[in-house]
This record gives C-alpha cells, structure tokens and sequence, in this order.
C-alpha cells in the first residue's frame, strides 16, 4: 500500500511543477492583456484604461503572479479550463479539448498498438536468430527507422501510401463515420508507430538474447519443448521489463511525433492545437492542453507501475 501511495504522490506533485513551470512561463514570456485585448491594450484614453482596468480585474491579471496561479489552478481542477484568447467571442477551452483530444488519443492508442503488434513478433524472430543474415537485416532496419525524422518518415509514407498507390486518404475528416475516421487515422498511427516499433525491437531483442542464455530456458529445450513454447512461454515474460520501461517513457515522445504527424496528415487534434496556440500565445489553451498531455503520461507510467507488478510482484515489496 505505501508504495502505491509514494507512487500517486510523486504523481500529483509532477502534475503540480509542471503546471506552476508552464503558467510561469507563458506569463513572463508573453503579455497575456494584449491577447485578451489586442492593440487596444496600448490605449491611454480614459477608455482605453478603464477597458484595460476591467480586463485586468477579469482575468486576474492585476494580481502577483502567485496569486494568480493558485485561481488559475482552483479553476482548473473543477474543470474550468478559462477561454481561447485570440478567437472570436472568446469561447471556452474545454470545447476545443473536448472536439480534439478524443482524436489525438485515438491516434496514439492506435500507434502504441501498432508498434507492439510490429515490435514483439519481430524481436521474438530476431533473437531466434541472433548475429545471423536475418538479425543483421532486422538491426540495419531499426536503425534506419529511428533514425529518420518523425515528418520525413510522414512525408515519405504519406506520398507511397496514400498518393501513389492510393491505399489511404489523404487528410482526415471529422464529419465522417467512425470506423471510416479509425481507417483514416491508420496512416498517421503507422507514422508514429513505426520508430517505436524499431525501439522496442531493439531492447526485447537483447533482453530475449539474455534470457534464452539463462538455465531454465537450456532445460526446457532438453526436455524436448518446441522453439516456440520456449520463446512464447519460457523467454518472452522475463524478457519484458526494459519492454514496458520504455513503453511508458515512450509516450511523452509519441506525443511529441504527435504533433508533427497531425500537422502533415492534416488531422485536427492536440498537437495541430497547441501548434496553433503557441503561435497565438493562446496562454489558456496552451496550459490546458500541456496539463492534459502530462496527466497523460503520468497515467501511463502509473500503468507500467502496475504491469511491473504482474511480470513481477516482488516489485511492490
């Protein structure tokens, strides 16, 4: 129980840093009344001050910066997330999260389970055949995959894929049924999914290589056990820790290719969002969307802490 409890504080007390770090620096790096008010936060009419008073007073903005950080903080943890500054009448930004992250998740659950379904079978017959033809092709491959850039591997795929032979659409439609929006989405997944597929691969593949060394796994093979049952059975559990380590940390990076493969593929999520929002210095819809994006994380990584367990229990102890 302690360690989950030590677990779940580390967790609220990142959500915290980065939220205090992230509202710091979009308020000292910007000028949050000039997105509220445009070029009429320049104005030294009586108007305009007073105008300028009342936006102050309305968004806090007349208050310490600490001050402000703990209202804004109240306010978000209710759910109220304040409004996009630089758009028309000033809607709230819990409606654009709503309209987007449900598609930004949707593409990297389906990245994430792309590359699994890629990355074990491929580790699994790489390491069957260790420092042969086979492995040295495998290796040659990963490398060039990770090394490639998120948006030339897009570039690249979007052009084979959707232009040339046609397999898939070009952009994404919101307005189309669900399974025609997964189709679409499939591309963008495949983009993200396939370097950490490659990283995956490269870390079970040793791990495997270690394990299939180790002495349970010789007696298994002498009592007559087939290749496979060793290999699914006996070395694939064990193997899976520097696996579901770097599955975890891996998701703040499929974010981040995220934001790339949306833009190209012309999906409107998350990253398209805050691509936007940075550009505008859309100050509420940047700390919503970056807070978003670390609960994320922090809930995937808290995931691992519970895969751990089952591979092992002995980690609760």
């Amino acid at each position: 129980m302690n360690y989950w409890i030590q677990r779940l504080g580390m967790a609220v007390a990142l959500l915290i840093a980065v939220s205090f770090l992230t509202f710091a620096s979009m308020n000292v790096l910007g000028d949050p009344l000039f997105n509220v008010l445009g070029p009429r936060a320049g104005d030294t009419s009586p108007e305009g001050m007073e105008l300028i008073a009342a936006a102050e007073a309305e968004y806090n903005l007349d208050q310490p910066l600490p001050v402000r950080y703990v209202k804004w903080l109240g306010a978000f943890v209710t759910g109220d997330f304040g409004v996009q500054f630089s758009s028309d009448g000033q809607p709230p930004v819990s409606d654009l999260i709503k309209e987007r992250l449900p598609r930004t998740l949707a593409l990297l659950i389906m990245a994430q389970l792309i590359a699994t379904i890629i990355a074990i079978p491929w580790s699994l017959w790489s390491a069957s055949k260790a420092n042969g033809k086979v492995d040295k092709v495998s290796t040659f491959s990963t490398f060039l995959i990770i090394a490639l850039p998120n948006f030339a591997l897009a570039v690249i795929l979007k052009y084979l894929l959707a232009i040339e032979l046609g397999w898939f659409p070009l952009t994404f439609n919101a307005s189309d049924p669900f399974p025609t929006r997964m189709y679409q989405l499939f591309l963008p997944a495949l983009t993200i999914a396939l370097p950490a597929a490659a990283v995956y691969q490269r870390l079970l593949r040793t791990d495997l290589i270690t394990t299939l060394q180790e002495d349970f796994i010789l007696m298994a093979r002498s009592k007559g056990v087939s290749r496979l049952n060793v290999l699914f059975k006996h070395a694939l559990r064990p193997s899976l820790f520097s696996f579901v380590t770097v599955f975890g940390i891996n998701t703040g990076a499929l974010i981040g290719g995220a934001l790339i493969v949306e833009t190209i593929f012309r999906v409107p999520g998350l990253g398209s969002a805050i691509v936007e929002a940075v550009l505008r210095e859309d100050f509420p819809v940047v700390l919503a969307i970056v807070m978003i994006i670390t609960a994320v994380f922090v809930a995937v990584n808290i995931l691992v802490d519970v895969l751990y367990s089952l591979i092992d229990p002995r980690v609760r102890a």
